[in-house]
């Protein structure tokens, strides 16, 4: 009767075993989708050409102002992103965040004025993913590969001692960034801790560079036409909770 009742035991404690695993297996399989959210730090690493005059009233000039630079500051948001598996280990990613803000900082002979502007950069992006070890595992790998459109909104010269040590008391400046197509790369991981819920965090790179014109204006109307090009190359660091349906 003691080696039925242990082996009754075992049976019970295999089944038990066996639903736990189950319960907590990871649900990206083909045909499921993930949604994730959380906290996204975007960390420019790129910098400014020197800022050249090319016109002043219309007439060429083409003048370099030696010395002068900038890079755009770093900035936290929400992230959000969605995924569906096409298979088991291939999934296509939509990234995007929620409006943030950044701000472009002066450098070399710039560097006095701080903060010479801000824009709400809109980088959305799709990616297709590859995802290691089984569907079943806990921790996943992967590694993504996608593209990114970014396009930018309330591109504002801010910086008032900068905009009258350039156009002169009583001038004025407005300033555009060209939009732009951009490849991206990405690795992170993810690790079920329950059936539906996983843990994830990722590291991508978007090389992305833009061209700032800088529209000025004199108080007697002198128009005065200024470009840089901003090389942006955000490092984005994304630590998020997955749902997976």
């Amino acid at each position: 009767m003691s080696n039925d009742w242990r082996s009754i035991g075992f049976g019970i404690a295999a089944c038990i075993c066996s639903a736990a695993l189950a319960d907590n297996a990871n649900a990206q399989t083909a045909g499921s989708m993930t949604l994730s959210t959380g906290w996204l730090h975007v960390a420019p690493q790129g910098y400014a050409t020197p800022l050249t005059v090319e016109s002043v009233g219309g007439i060429p000039v083409n003048q370099e102002v030696v010395g002068s630079g900038a890079h755009a500051s770093s900035t936290d948001t929400m992230g959000i992103a969605a995924e569906y598996y096409v298979t088991d280990n291939i999934g296509v990613a939509l990234l995007f965040g929620l409006p943030l803000t950044v701000d472009l900082v002066g450098d070399g002979t710039l560097k006095k004025y701080g903060n010479l502007g801000s824009t709400r950069p809109m980088p959305p992006a799709i990616e297709l993913r590859y995802h290691l070890f089984s569907a079943g595992s806990k921790f996943r790998p992967f590694i993504g590969l996608g593209v990114n459109y970014t396009w930018f909104t309330q591109v504002r010269a801010t910086n008032s001692q900068f905009i009258t040590d350039s156009f002169g008391p009583g001038g004025s400046a407005h300033a555009t960034l060209s939009s732009s197509w951009n490849p991206v790369f990405e690795i992170g991981a993810a690790y079920a801790i329950a059936r539906h819920w996983s843990i994830g965090a990722s590291i991508g790179y978007v090389p992305v560079k833009t061209n700032l014109t800088l529209n000025g204006q004199t108080a007697t109307g002198t128009q005065v036409v200024s470009r840089s090009t901003l090389r942006l190359n955000p490092l984005n660091v994304f630590l998020n909770v997955d749902y997976t349906f």
